[in-house]
């Protein structure tokens, strides 16, 4: 028996499957559709393992469903925008297009001799203009339906990438790729109105029988649907315009063991401070160096200014509490404001014992606990537990029982409002500087904020760029921003982020 020469035998037939196209997707009403998508990989110029095993995996769906009998579509395309291309064209004095261009045709060259059972004729790139004016016309679709707005954001900074970085690519507080320490900075951004759909993503977690128990808890807890109560703490010597401070919180049954009241950064109150204030100004420019993720928050130091600010507990009024600005605390979930309670977050609890600040304990394991405490107690809300600072429902009660019972006194006392948020946020849509789908707007001095018309798509980004200098190409090109305004004619600007 002749010795099966792989690269001899299979070149041979994947000519021949090549030249007959019977990989080609063609309209046939008489057999069922079938469509085969792997995710697109990036152009980065070599295939890996990973690759071979996603288009593998792939290709046997798909190959299966064409022997069942069904007309099967098996495209190929490339994710073929972001930062590494342009950050590639800096540092070797190229173009983002050629780099990733020549990535495809090695990566294609990689790929075809594994005789993957793919329609190369209906191969696409992101980064290629046909591609790019349909994600334009879908987002002037979204623009139009009011599920894309503008709005000022913290967002993460990358100093050295000059860039916004999403939190998956802040890696232990500092930029994915530059390694450069990322700060907060607050920024006009673009988002997506995905958070209008937060219960309608959380129920239809319900409708996917065959997902992984594990897979759908995470989802759910993305989502982070809370209920808790919305109330104010009115100030004592606070700037005019400040006579209360909002809080949201989702354990209104620890209230009488609030220490002090703590504002973000960027909170209202702190900006105004700080506008009069140097020592407040740095206190919170030394805040910003951090980035906006849960782990850097989590993982920093604790720090803390004293405004002088003092407020009023809402169960107590001759019971005064201090108001710090805190880095731990975000401007974008809940109110930008919290009431430390350190007998039961293990936050405040650091946080108060740097500061020297009480800590009190609301409930207890057992009635006769010693409430004086080495670390903070933070039992699971199913878990009874003895209230000795309670204030509604029994002294033995569950954490959940106690915040419906507290949140139902708060209502009927005139202090507060029961509230459901989530956790998810409206997703931020970053362009990465240069080589990303250009925004379809424009920008008039008499219209304002102007969608371009659907004619004139795709708004393709000049070739003719430089990348001497860090920043948005864009902003420096001398013709590419300037425009006419759809709407009235005049002279305008195009969208650069």
């Amino acid at each position: 028996m002749p010795r099966y020469t792989p690269a001899e035998i299979e070149a041979r037939w994947q000519q021949a499957w090549e030249k007959d196209g019977i990989f080609q997707a063609v309209r046939n009403a008489d057999k069922p559709k079938y469509y085969v998508l792997e995710m697109f990989p990036y152009p980065s110029g070599r295939i890996h393992m990973g690759h071979v095993r996603n288009y593998t995996m792939g290709d046997v769906i798909a190959r299966y469903k064409i022997a069942t009998g069904h007309n099967v579509l098996h495209p190929m395309g490339w994710d073929a925008f972001g930062m590494p291309a342009e950050n590639a064209a800096m540092a070797i004095g190229g173009h983002p297009a050629d780099w990733t261009y020549d990535n495809i045709a090695e990566m294609k060259k990689q790929m075809k001799p594994l005789g993957l059972s793919i329609d190369w004729s209906r191969e696409i790139a992101t980064c290629h203009p046909g591609y790019y004016g349909q994600q334009q016309a879908l987002f002037l679709d979204f623009l139009k339906e009011g599920l894309v707005y503008r709005k000022n954001a913290v967002v993460n900074w990358d100093p050295v990438d000059m860039t916004v970085l999403a939190n998956e690519q802040v890696e232990n507080g500092c930029g994915w790729r530059s390694g450069a320490p990322v700060e907060r900075r607050e920024l006009t951004q673009w988002f997506f109105k995905i958070s209008d759909h937060s219960e309608e993503l959380l129920s239809a977690l319900d409708s996917l029988d065959n997902w992984p128990a594990k897979v759908k808890l995470m989802q759910a807890n993305w989502i982070g649907k809370s209920r808790g109560l919305q109330f104010a703490f009115s100030t004592i010597e606070a700037p005019e315009g400040f006579d209360r401070i909002e809080v949201y919180t989702t354990r209104p049954d620890t209230l009488l063991g609030a220490s002090f009241v703590g504002i973000s950064p960027d909170h209202p109150l702190a900006k105004t401070l700080e506008r009069d204030d140097e020592a407040v100004a740095a206190f919170c420019a030394e805040c910003r160096k951090g980035g906006t993720t849960e782990e850097a928050i989590e993982t920093a130091e604790k720090l803390g200014y004293d405004t002088g600010i003092r407020v009023r507990h809402p169960f107590d009024t001759a019971h005064e509490l201090p108001v710090y600005i805190a880095n731990f605390i975000l401007m974008d979930y809940g109110t930008g404001a919290i009431f430390g309670c350190p007998g039961h977050d293990q936050r405040d609890f650091d946080f108060a014992s740097k500061y020297d600040l009480p800590i009190i304990s609301t409930f207890l394991p057992s009635e006769d606990a010693s409430p004086k405490l080495a670390e903070a107690f933070v039992p699971q809300k199913s878990e009874k537990v003895f209230y000795n600072r309670g204030f509604a429902g029994n002294q033995w009660q569950t954490g959940e029982d106690a915040v419906d019972a507290a949140i139902a006194f708060c209502e009927e006392n005139g202090i507060g409002q029961g509230v459901t948020k989530y956790r998810l946020r409206d997703w931020g849509l970053s362009r990465q500087r240069y080589w990303g789908c250009p925004i379809p707007v424009v920008h008039c001095d008499d219209c304002g904020v102007v969608p371009e018309k659907k004619e004139n798509l795709p708004i393709e980004l000049p070739y003719d760029v430089t990348f001497d200098t860090p920043g948005n190409p864009l902003d420096r090109h001398p013709t590419w921003r300037n425009c006419a305004c759809p709407t009235c004619g005049k002279d305008a600007l195009r969208e650069t982020d």
